[in-house]
């Protein structure tokens, strides 16, 4: 199974990029990440496997090996870390009643945004 190290991911946007063992840019949608899990860091070990996708190779099917490692519990950086997340996540928020304003929610807008909210909620349970 192939592996690499998350490079960046926005958590407002929805995805990101892993570049593999290879050293090739795979791209990393948030709908791929295990069950529970919101987003992930940079350096962040994954194993995945690959499907050609329209702009390039997409990760699929997500498992985290190693996370790179955190500050202690209730650091500082931990908080700010929380604090961006609930920020972007207000951002998902706002652009999601738009949509539904409009009548252009989807249901895999639904989906993202349930996925982003559960894993807001673990990070605040864990806090």
């Amino acid at each position: 199974m192939p592996s690499g190290r998350v490079k960046w991911f926005s958590l407002e946007k929805g995805f990101g990029f892993i570049s593999n063992d290879e050293g090739e840019d795979v791209y990393l949608a948030a709908a791929a990440l295990p069950e529970g899990v919101a987003t992930v860091k940079p350096g962040t070990k994954l194993e995945f496997s690959i499907a050609d996708g329209r702009r390039g190779p997409q990760a699929l099917s997500v498992s985290i090996v190693e996370a790179p490692p955190t500050m202690s519990t209730g650091s500082r950086g931990k908080n700010d870390d929380l604090a961006a997340m609930i920020e972007d996540t207000i951002k998902i928020l706002d652009r999601y009643s738009n949509s539904l304003r409009s009548g252009r929610a989807t249901s895999a807008d639904a989906e993202r945004l349930a996925k982003v909210l559960r894993g807001i909620a673990s990070q605040v349970d864990g806090n």
